[in-house]
């Protein structure tokens, strides 16, 4: 018969575990719709795309990579837009999208309230 395992010490509490500085849910609030724009996988792809173009991309090269209808493409495009990490200029009749520079300051003002 096997005896149950039983530690040897139990671990003792010496000091109450509370955080230094508390973040206000007023602090973090305004950062919630910019992440939830950035939870999809298919906006995180159409982001990783334009960035590695180092500049604007025409609509019709992003729909191109993607194995999606136009509309969906263009819901996840405004979607980016809307909260600020896309900027657009019309060429034409095409659309060109270029990374807004102020979403990658947000997301540093959002690091630095983590610590």
């Amino acid at each position: 018969m096997q005896t149950p395992l039983v530690p040897k010490h139990r671990l003792t509490v010496v000091e109450e575990c509370k955080p230094k500085r508390r973040t206000k849910p007023r602090e973090v609030r305004p950062f919630a719709p910019l992440f939830k724009a950035l939870s999809d996988e298919t906006r995180l792809e159409i982001l990783a795309l334009i960035a590695e173009a180092k500049g604007p991309l025409c609509v019709c090269e992003i729909e191109a990579h993607f194995d999606l209808s136009q509309p969906t493409i263009s819901h996840h495009l405004k979607l980016l837009r809307k909260v600020g990490v896309l900027s657009t200029e019309r060429r034409g009749t095409w659309m060109y999208y270029s990374l807004e520079p102020a979403a990658l300051e947000r997301l540093g003002q959002f690091a630095s309230l983590l610590g």
